[in-house]
């Protein structure tokens, strides 16, 4: 099983449904709390339901047991909780629901697995945290590091990075 992380912020429909194409997704797991206003856009729950279906003839499950806490959320988006610290708490929620084994009880039969959430260009989301548990879980490698996300943060901005200088490269050739 792959597992993705896709955010309903910042993004276009188009840009999200490529996405989810290339990754070839067979599973939409909305994961946030808040996604039947209207600043939820395409994303609103009902509506990213059909387009899911539709266009990626793909699954589609909102489930908030992955979700963190509303009053951590909260203070997360606030500010008064800084992102390791909102980590550790996620983490520790995740843990205590046993989310993780729940996770692959629902939805281990999938292939390819997006979960939405929330990161913006200043905010980072649960999501990060929720598909390395999964993916740790997987591996067989217990891990409880926010270092962990941000190295893999790190590699994949990278990565990113050469992948844009190398089209530039060919661009000017």
């Amino acid at each position: 099983m792959h597992i993705h992380t896709l955010s309903a912020y910042e993004t276009t429909a188009e840009a999200f449904f490529d996405k989810l194409a290339e990754w070839d997704a067979d599973l939409v797991l909305d994961v946030r709390l808040k996604n039947t206003n209207q600043l939820a856009g395409f994303t609103k729950r009902d509506d990213l339901d059909y387009f899911v279906h539709k266009i990626q003839h793909a699954d589609y499950a909102h489930d908030v047991l992955f979700s963190p806490a509303t009053t951590v959320l909260e203070r997360y988006l606030r500010g008064s909780m800084d992102w390791e610290e909102f980590f550790a708490t996620y983490h520790k929620e995740m843990v205590e629901r046993d989310a993780v084994a729940q996770f692959f009880e629902r939805y281990g039969g999938y292939r390819s697995v997006a979960i939405v959430g929330t990161a913006t260009h200043k905010r980072r989301s649960h999501v990060e945290i929720l598909q390395q548990m999964i993916e740790d879980a997987q591996a067989g490698i217990p891990d409880d590091s926010v270092r962990q996300v941000d190295a893999r943060d790190e590699a994949a901005d990278e990565a990113r990075a050469a992948q844009k200088e190398a089209r530039r490269h060919r661009k000017s050739a």
